[in-house]
């Protein structure tokens, strides 16, 4: 099978992550292949914070989880050592889904090097805040964003489930 279509078959969400940073030379790789993400009218719209500082990474999950409503002392990011923050700029139309391609990117090229995963929400309601306001101000970066998600990444600490089987009536064809 096609190396990029076995990619795409066997990536799973990662619930349990191992504390071990990412290697920077694959979270380079990661990074990169998120900016190539297709965009609409290839405007670009979206951006990428990576958070690999332990203390910043620490607040936003606990941001994340009263956002959430969770009891405290749960961590939405399942012990992820690495988090990839995607915005978009709301003034291009497509920048919702520019954002997703770029999250969808951003979780396969993982999977490819053997980086484990998984989708985080909350990010659109992290960023409209003043905590999420703040992280951009001491960023310097400048515009009207909207937080597309949050993708957690390191080694898993157990091996992913098999695929649940695809439903019946997924695909129609005429």
């Amino acid at each position: 099978m096609n190396e990029t279509l076995k990619v795409l078959e066997t990536r799973r969400s990662c619930r349990n992550f191992k504390p071990d940073m990412v290697k920077k030379e694959e979270l380079e790789a990661i990074l990169r292949a998120g900016t190539y993400a297709a965009t609409g009218m290839g405007k670009q719209s979206p951006i990428i914070i990576a958070v690999t500082d332990k203390e910043l990474r620490d607040k936003i999950s606990e941001e994340n989880r009263k956002i959430g409503g969770w009891k405290e002392g749960f961590d939405p990011f399942y012990g992820a050592p690495v988090i990839l923050i995607v915005l978009s700029d709301k003034n291009v139309p497509t920048h919702v889904y520019d954002g997703s391609l770029v999250m969808g990117n951003l979780m396969n090229a993982a999977e490819s090097l053997g980086v484990s995963s998984v989708w985080i929400h909350r990010a659109k309601e992290e960023f409209e805040s003043d905590f999420g306001k703040e992280i951009l101000k001491k960023l310097g970066i400048e515009g009207d964003y909207e937080g597309i998600g949050h993708c957690a990444l390191g080694y898993a600490a157990a091996p992913s489930k098999e695929a649940a089987p695809r439903k019946d009536n997924y695909v129609y064809c005429i």
